[in-house]
């Protein structure tokens, strides 16, 4: 599953549906697609949203055994980049954020 968020005031972002609804969850959200956030909703959401990824950066770095390529593993405060950038957009422009399921 993927899922694809929008708003008026940013690009859509599309993730895949595991790493979207983790991030959903740290947002404060139910994580159930589709949804949506009202635009006096987003800087809530956007701030619990930095203060959880700030914890995860906080935590160590956890190596797994299968890993055959030299290549780092793309973290969830990575991912959650892009999301960050449309919700600090969405507050400024204050609009609503939806997103939905593209299976």
């Amino acid at each position: 599953m993927l899922v694809t968020f929008s708003s008026p005031a940013y690009a859509d972002i599309t993730m895949f549906g595991d790493v979207a609804l983790r991030l959903l969850k740290l947002m404060g959200h139910s994580g159930t697609v589709p949804g949506a956030l009202l635009a006096e909703d987003v800087p809530a959401a956007l701030a619990r949203l930095q203060a959880a990824i700030a914890a995860e950066k906080r935590l160590p770095e956890v190596k797994t055994a299968d890993a055959e390529d030299d290549e780092p593993a793309v973290t969830l405060p990575h991912r959650a980049l892009p999301l960050i950038e449309l919700l600090k957009a969405a507050a400024k422009a204050e609009c609503d954020v939806m997103w939905d399921s593209r299976n």
